[in-house]
C-alpha cells in the first residue's frame, strides 16, 4: 500500500539501541554548559515502573531531555555536567549475573558513556556525594521540574530538602537553556520525526481501509497499533479511536461502530529514538459522508489550509490560530450555525463553542514537546497565557522560527453538555444560532491533523501525505467495504 512507511535508521547499537553519532550529543552538552555557565546540571534518567509487582513493568521510556543530551535508553542512569570545569559524568549500575541470566547481556556503564562521548562513569552510589559536595561548596545544582514521584523522592534525598520543595527548586535558568536548544530541530531530528510520521500515515490509512460497521473501536485501535509494531515503532501516546469525537481526549474504546457515525482517530508512532508522529483523521463509518458531515468536514479542511498557508518564520502561532478560528466561524455562519460579525465572535470567544482547543503544539521527542518544562516557557517564550475559554488551551503562541516542528489540527466539535450550558446562560446569543444547533446534538466531532516543519521561507509538511480530502477518504472507504 502506498501509505505504508519507509524505515529510517540512523544507526543501531548493541541490542537494538539506536543513537545519533556521539559528536551530536557532545555538541549539545557543550552548548548547554556554556549557557548555564556555572554549577552542576543534573539530569535523572527514568527507572522501571511496575504495573502490579516489581518484575512486571510498563514499557520503559527514557526521559526525553535525558535522551536529547545523552541518547541512552536504559533505566536508572543520571547525567551530571560541571559547567565550571567542563567535566561530564554518567552514573549507573552494571548488571549482575542474575540480571544477565534473565535479561541478557547489556553494555557496561563505561561503554554506554563512551557511545555518548562521556569518559567519566561512576556507580550510582557516588551521585549523592558529588551533589552534596557541590552544595556544601555553595555551588548551584540545576535540575528540571520533576514530573515523576520517584524523581521527587530521589531529589529530596540527593539535595537534602523537603519533598514539597522539589518543584520550586527547579532551575529556571536550566529550563530556558534546554528550551532554547530543543526548540530547533536538526536535520537528523527532522529525519527521525518524518520516520515516525510515515509510520503514522500507514496507521491512519489502515484504519480508514479496515473499519466497518459492527466492529468495536478497540478492534480498529488494534489494527492501528499493529502497523506501528510491524515497523518496530511504539505509540507516541495512547490511541484515541472513537465514534464520540466530541470528547477531545477520548480513550474509551468499547463502542460498536454503526453506519451514519463519524470515526475519529488520533494516533501517532514513536521511533526507537523517541521521536513522535501525531496525526488525526476523521472518516465516516458508512462508505461516504452525509451532506451534513461533508459540510462540517470541508470547513475543517478550509481552516487547516488557511493555517498552513500562513506558516512561516516571524508570524506568531497565535495569529495563525485566530486565522483558522475565523475560517471556522465563517463556514459555520454560512451553514446558519453562527451569525453576526464573525470577527467580533472570534474576538469574544464565541467560536470556542465549536473549537474549544488550540490549533496545534510543538512536537519532537515528546508528542507535546517539552510540555513538562511549562507552556509559558516553551510555547509562549515567557509571555502570560490567556484565561479565555478555548484560547487558554492554545499550547503554542510564540513567533515561529526555522527548525520548529509542530502540528496543525483544527476541529469542529458538537459537545451536547457545552451547548446546553451556554444556551441556558444565553451566552453569545448574538453570535450563535442555538435553534439550528439542535440538528447537530448527536453529530460528534471532526479534527484533521498534520505535522509541519518551519523552513527559512515558509513551511513543509513532514512525511507522506495522509488520506485527507473527501474524495481520498471516500475512495479508501470503498476499499473497506469491498
Amino acid at each position: 500500500m502506498a501509505y505504508l512507511p519507509n524505515i529510517y535508521r540512523p544507526g543501531i547499537d548493541f541490542k537494538g539501541e539506536v543513537m545519533f553519532d556521539k559528536n551530536i550529543y557532545q555538541d549539545r552538552r557543550n552548548i548547554l554548559k556554556k549557557r548555564v555557565k556555572n554549577g552542576l546540571v543534573l539530569f535523572l534518567g527514568h527507572g522501571e515502573s511496575p504495573v502490579n509487582f516489581t518484575d512486571n513493568c510498563y514499557r520503559f521510556r527514557q526521559d526525553s531531555t535525558f535522551l536529547y543530551y545523552a541518547g541512552i535508553s536504559h533505566p536508572d542512569l543520571a547525567l551530571v555536567l560541571d559547567c565550571d570545569t567542563g567535566q561530564e559524568y554518567l552514573f549507573g549500575r552494571d548488571y549482575t549475573m542474575d540480571e544477565i541470566v534473565w535479561m541478557g547481556a547489556r553494555p557496561s556503564i563505561a561503554r554506554r558513556g563512551a557511545q555518548s562521548g562521556i569518559t567519566n562513569t561512576l556507580d550510582m552510589s557516588h551521585l549523592k556525594k558529588v551533589l552534596s559536595t557541590a552544595v556544601k561548596q555553595g555551588r548551584p545544582v540545576h535540575f528540571l521540574p520533576p514530573y515523576r514521584d520517584h524523581h521527587k523522592i530521589c531529589l529530596m534525598e540527593l539535595m537534602g530538602a523537603p519533598l514539597c520543595a522539589m518543584e520550586g527548586m527547579a532551575s529556571l535558568e536550566l529550563i530556558q537553556a534546554v528550551v532554547a536548544q530543543r526548540l530547533y530541530k536538526s536535520n537528523e531530528e527532522v529525519a527521525e520525526i518524518e520516520s515516525a510520521v510515515n509510520t503514522t500515515v500507514g496507521m491512519h490509512a489502515t484504519a480508514v481501509t479496515t473499519a466497518l460497521p459492527g466492529m468495536t473501536e478497540a478492534r480498529v485501535a488494534a489494527e492501528v497499533e499493529r502497523v506501528a509494531k510491524a515497523f518496530d515503532h511504539w505509540l507516541s501516546f495512547p490511541i484515541i479511536a472513537t465514534v464520540n469525537g466530541q470528547t477531545l481526549h477520548n480513550h474509551d474504546q468499547s463502542n460498536m461502530l454503526r453506519e451514519g457515525q463519524l470515526f475519529l482517530l488520533d494516533a501517532g508512532a514513536e521511533t526507537a529514538m523517541g521521536y513522535a508522529g501525531d496525526l488525526t483523521t476523521t472518516f465516516p463509518v458508512s462508505p461516504a459522508f452525509t451532506t451534513q458531515q461533508r459540510d462540517i468536514y470541508e470547513i475543517v479542511l478550509a481552516a487547516q489550509d488557511k493555517a498552513v498557508s500562513l506558516l512561516a518564520p516571524g508570524i506568531s502561532f497565535k495569529e495563525v490560530h485566530f486565522a483558522a478560528a475565523l475560517e471556522i466561524a465563517r463556514g459555520l455562519k454560512d451553514l446558519g450555525l453562527m451569525k453576526g460579525d464573525v470577527a467580533g465572535a472570534v474576538e469574544a470567544g464565541a467560536h470556542a463553542m465549536f473549537f474549544p482547543t488550540g490549533l496545534g503544539h510543538l512536537m519532537g521527542l515528546d508528542v507535546h514537546d517539552m510540555e513538562n518544562l511549562g507552556e509559558v516557557w516553551v510555547g509562549y517564550d515567557g509571555a502570560p497565557k490567556s484565561e479565555q475559554f478555548g484560547l487558554k488551551s492554545l499550547r503554542l503562541a510564540r513567533p515561529l522560527e526555522p527548525g520548529f516542528t509542530l502540528t496543525v489540527e483544527p476541529g469542529i466539535y458538537f459537545i451536547p453538555q457545552l451547548m446546553e450550558m451556554w444556551q441556558k446562560e444565553g451566552r453569545f446569543s448574538q453570535f450563535i444560532n442555538y435553534h439550528a444547533l439542535e440538528a447537530y446534538t448527536g453529530f460528534g466531532g471532526i479534527r484533521n491533523e498534520e505535522n509541519y516543519l518551519i523552513t527559512d521561507k515558509g513551511s513543509r509538511r513532514l512525511g507522506k501525505a495522509k488520506p485527507r480530502t473527501v474524495r481520498e477518504i471516500e475512495s479508501l472507504r470503498t476499499v473497506a467495504f469491498g
